[in-house]
C-alpha cells in the first residue's frame, strides 16, 4: 500500500501550494453517477478503497473513508489503517468527522462538479459553525497530482432502436417538453447519463458495464432539444437518428450554453438531487431563474413501456438459461475441488455469451466462497481468489446487459452438506423473498413501506442485514435506477405498473458465509377488480432456488406453495432452452419439495 502513502503525500502538497486545509473526495462524476469511468475513479487511486459507494476526506494530518454497511470488511481489507480512518456514515458523518479535525479558521476543498447543492448548503452550514471556510475549487487537485489518469472515454454513441426502446426519441421530447410548459420552464438540465440514454435513445460505452455516453443536455418546451457530447463520438449514423430538432454541440460548450440560458433571462429546471452544483452557480450567476424539480426524464424512464417489460421478460428467460447452465456445471465441478471464484466468473460469462444477444455484464459479478461470500460487494481478484470448498457456501451475484433488457441475479449454493444454521438463515431468507414477492398493496405505496416484510423473518431472531431489499433496474441501462426502492430509508415515490425492482433479502455470517436470494420483479396492477388500485409484483427471474438449502419444516403451506410453484415455471421457460445434461439437472432441482 506504498503508492496510496505517496499518492496520499503528494496530494497533501498540492493542497498546501493551494493554502487548502482538507478537500473532499466523492465517489462521483460530474454526472451524480453511481459507477463512473476510470478517469473518475479519484477516491479509488488516493485510498485504494474499490467499493461502489463512499466518499473520502484527506486533511493535512489525517484522512477518513466513510462507507456504508455493505463495505465494512471490505474497506477495512483495502484501506491501509496507518492512512486511513473508516467509517460508517450513518453513526459518524463526513461533516462532523471533518469539522471536529480542522482547526478554526481552516479551508476544506470540494469540487463543485461532484457535489450536489443540497450537500454544498449543509456543508456550508456545518463548516460555519466551526469557523471553517468552505472553498470551491475550480479545478480537482487529484486530477493535478494523478499523473497517468486515464482519459475520457471516447466510444462513439450508437442509437437505440425504438424496437427495443419501445418509443422514439421525439415522443420522448414532446412528454419531456409538455411537463416543462406544466412547470413554467423554458428548459430543463439533463446531466445524469442514463437519462440523457434514455431521452435521445442513445447508449454508449463510457462506463464499464453500463451502456451510456458521456454527455449532457438540455432540453426544451418547444420539443427542441442540445446535446453536448465530443464531436468524436459523433458519427453520421447519429447525426441521422437525432434528427433536425437536436442541436449537437461540444461537450466543452455546456456551462457557456447554460450562461447564455441566464443571460437571455430563461426559467430552467434543476434538480437538486441530480445536477451537480457547478450547473447551480452558472444557472444563477447568469441571471437564469431557477425552478427546483425532478429530472423530467426519471420517472418515465423508471416506468417501463410495454414494448420495455416485454424485453425484460424475455431476456430473462435466456438469462436464466446461462445461469441454470452455469449452476448445473458448479453442482458437477465444485465438489471435486476444481473450481475457483475466478473460474466461476469466467465460466458464467462463457454461459451468457453462448445464449447470444449478450452485450456486457451489467455490473462486475460477485462470486464469494465461503467467507467471501460475506462481503455484501466483493470483487473477486487474484489476491482474494478463494476455491469453492465442500460443505461451504458459495454465493453469486451477476448480469447481463441485452438490448432488451437489463438482468441482476444472486443464487446461493451449498457445495456438500450445510449445517443446520445455515438452513434455518437459508429458509429465514426464502421465506422474507416469497413475502415481498407476493406482497399486495395499494396505490401510493413507496417502497419503504414494503422493506419490512421481507426482514420479518430474520428480525424474529435478532437478525438483520446491512443494505436496501430492493433497487430499481433499467431497460438496457443502469443496473441501479431510480427513483424507485425498497429500503428501510427509501424515497416517497409511489410504487408504480411498469417499474422493474430487485428483491434481494440476504443474511452475512462475517468470516464465515453471506446468503442472497434475488430475482427481479415488475410492478404490475392486478387483473380482478377491487375497491382501491391494487399492484402486485410480477416475477422475471427464472432459476432454481438451492432446495438443499431449504428447511421445508419453516415454510407454512403458502410459501411453500409458491416455492413449489415458481420451480415448476422455471422448467416450463427455462428447459427448452438448455443442453440435456442442464435439462435433466433441472428437473431435479425443480421437482416439488415434499414436507413428511
Amino acid at each position: 500500500m506504498s503508492e496510496h502513502k505517496d499518492r496520499l503525500n503528494a496530494l497533501r502538497a498540492e493542497l498546501k501550494s493551494r493554502k487548502l486545509d482538507g478537500f473532499v473526495l466523492p465517489l462521483t462524476d460530474e454526472h451524480m453517477s453511481e459507477y463512473v469511468g476510470a478517469y473518475a475513479g479519484r477516491l479509488d487511486y488516493i485510498t485504494g478503497f474499490t467499493g461502489s459507494a463512499g466518499n473520502g476526506v484527506v486533511l493535512l494530518d489525517k484522512a477518513a473513508v466513510f462507507i456504508d454497511g455493505r463495505y465494512t470488511i471490505q474497506a477495512a481489507a483495502e484501506l491501509d489503517p496507518a492512512l486511513f480512518e473508516h467509517h460508517l456514515f450513518t453513526k459518524l458523518p463526513l461533516l462532523k468527522w471533518t469539522t471536529d479535525n480542522l482547526p478554526k479558521g481552516a479551508r476544506l476543498g470540494y469540487d463543485p462538479e461532484l457535489t450536489t447543492v443540497g450537500w454544498e448548503d449543509a456543508a456550508r452550514k456545518a463548516c460555519a459553525r466551526k469557523g471553517v471556510e468552505l472553498v470551491a475549487v475550480d479545478s480537482n487537485p487529484v486530477d493535478t497530482v494523478w499523473a497517468d489518469q486515464p482519459s475520457e472515454p471516447m466510444a462513439p454513441a450508437v442509437p437505440h432502436d425504438s424496437k427495443y426502446a419501445g418509443q422514439d426519441t421525439r415522443e420522448k421530447r414532446a412528454k419531456v417538453a409538455a411537463e416543462l410548459k406544466e412547470a413554467g420552464a423554458d428548459a430543463a438540465v439533463i446531466t445524469m447519463l442514463d437519462s440523457v440514454a434514455w431521452a435521445f435513445n442513445i447508449r454508449g460505452k463510457d462506463v464499464m458495464n453500463t451502456p451510456v455516453t458521456h454527455a449532457f443536455a438540455v432540453m426544451n418546451a418547444d420539443e427542441t432539444a442540445t446535446l453536448f457530447i465530443n464531436e468524436k463520438k459523433v458519427t453520421s449514423e447519429l447525426k441521422q437518428h437525432l434528427g433536425n430538432s437536436v442541436q449537437v454541440e461540444p461537450r466543452d460548450a455546456f456551462y457557456d450554453t447554460l450562461a447564455k440560458l441566464g443571460t437571455n433571462g430563461k426559467s430552467v429546471l434543476v434538480d437538486p438531487a441530480t445536477n451537480n452544483a457547478k450547473v447551480f452557480k452558472t444557472l444563477r450567476d447568469a441571471g437564469a431563474k431557477l425552478i427546483e424539480g425532478a429530472d423530467p426524464c426519471i420517472l418515465p424512464k423508471a416506468v417501463k413501456n410495454e414494448t420495455e417489460q416485454q424485453g425484460a421478460r424475455d431476456c430473462h428467460i435466456r438469462d436464466g438459461a446461462a445461469v441454470s447452465e452455469f449452476l448445473h456445471w458448479i453442482s458437477v465441478e465444485a465438489p471435486k475441488g476444481t473450481v475457483d471464484e475466478m473460474k466461476a466468473v469466467q465460466k458464467l460469462w462463457q454461459c451468457r455469451e453462448s445464449h447470444g444477444g449478450l452485450k456486457d455484464k451489467s455490473f462486475d459479478t460477485i462470486s464469494g466462497a465461503g467467507p467471501n461470500g460475506a462481503i455484501v460487494h466483493y470483487r473477486v481478484s487474484e489476491k482474494t481468489n478463494r476455491p469453492l470448498k465442500v460443505d461451504e457456501i458459495y454465493l453469486v451475484d451477476s448480469g447481463g446487459q441485452y438490448l432488451d433488457g437489463t438482468t441482476d441475479i444472486t443464487r446461493t449454493v451449498i457445495v456438500g452438506t450445510p449445517t443446520a444454521e445455515m438452513k434455518d438463515r437459508f429458509t429465514r431468507v426464502l421465506k422474507g423473498h416469497i413475502a415481498l414477492s407476493t406482497m399486495r398493496f395499494p396505490e401510493g405505496t413507496p417502497g419503504m413501506a414494503l422493506d419490512a416484510i421481507a426482514r420479518r423473518p430474520l428480525w424474529a431472531i435478532g437478525c438483520d442485514y446491512d443494505h436496501g431489499t430492493g433497487h430499481g433496474v433499467g431497460s438496457f441501462l443502469a443496473v441501479h435506477e431510480g427513483p424507485q426502492r425498497i429500503a428501510k430509508y427509501s424515497s416517497d415515490i409511489w410504487l408504480q405498473p411498469g417499474m422493474i425492482l430487485s428483491n434481494e433479502p440476504g443474511y452475512y455470517k462475517e468470516g464465515s458465509y453471506g446468503i442472497r436470494i434475488e430475482n427481479l420483479i415488475l410492478v404490475k396492477k392486478v387483473e380482478e377488480n377491487t375497491e382501491r388500485e391494487i399492484y402486485e409484483f410480477e416475477n422475471l427471474t427464472w432459476v432454481p432456488i438451492d432446495r438443499n438449502l431449504v428447511e421445508a419444516s419453516l415454510l407454512d403451506d403458502v410459501e411453500l406453495k409458491w416455492l413449489n410453484d415458481y420451480h415448476a415455471k422455471v422448467f416450463e421457460l427455462v428447459s427448452p432452452h438448455v443442453d440435456e445434461a442442464t435439462r435433466n439437472w433441472l428437473q431435479v432441482q425443480t421437482a416439488p419439495i415434499m414436507v413428511m
